[in-house]
């Protein structure tokens, strides 16, 4: 088995790395390497003086692969003294079940935006609503499941943060038509003693 040439030229630093760790015979080893590129000649008569020595080039040049190769063993992996893992805040929307695609004012149909044009008007209060996802939830007033809201079909000059009460029609999601979304949302009461975002970036004391 022959070492494998790391980066340099022509094998000159595997020469240097095999002299500090064997002397002659890394020398040897070495003018092994550099001879692909010269001559056979003189690979010849490295390999005849490399008979010579007992030890053999597999025993010498696996220790160091070996080296690099064995992985740490978990219990040698831990936090310095005095830092602790840092534990990761509940989000409001990991428990639910995201849409997929998003439905958006954008892709909606015509016909889906006329229906729901022409429903009543619910009111309800923002579960959770999160500006850079681009989506939230709505707590009906009435009760039942919480609704799918998309950052396109807010009104209004504000951010909706939770407390908010709301108006919204509502429209089904497709393609099975089995849930809703709330559609044409209106804040009517901002949530007291919250900070409220405009879209424009202003922030207020409610």
């Amino acid at each position: 088995m022959v070492p494998t040439r790391a980066a340099g030229c022509f094998g000159c630093d595997d020469k240097v790395g095999l002299r500090r760790r064997g002397g002659r015979r890394g020398a040897l080893l070495a003018s092994l390497e550099t001879s692909r590129v010269f001559s056979s000649r003189k690979r010849g008569r490295c390999l005849q003086q490399l008979q010579s020595f007992p030890l053999t080039v597999s025993k010498m040049t696996s220790e160091p692969a070996s080296a690099h190769q064995r992985s740490p063993s978990p219990g040698a992996l831990h936090l310095p003294e005095g830092r602790r893992t840092r534990e990761r805040s509940p989000s409001p929307m990991r428990t639910y079940l995201i849409p997929s695609p998003l439905p958006t004012r954008r892709n909606r149909t015509v016909s889906a935006t006329t229906r729901a044009a022409e429903g009543p008007t619910y009111s309800g209060v923002c579960k959770c609503f999160c500006r850079s996802k681009g989506h939230g939830f709505i707590t009906p007033g009435d009760g039942g499941p919480d609704i799918f809201v998309h950052i396109s079909d807010i009104e209004g000059e504000y951010v909706p943060v939770a407390g908010d009460e709301v108006t919204y029609k509502v429209c089904t999601i497709p393609p099975k038509n089995e849930k809703l979304q709330a559609v044409e949302v209106n804040i009517t009461h901002l949530a007291p003693g919250t900070k409220h975002e405009t879209w424009s970036g202003h922030v207020i004391n409610s």
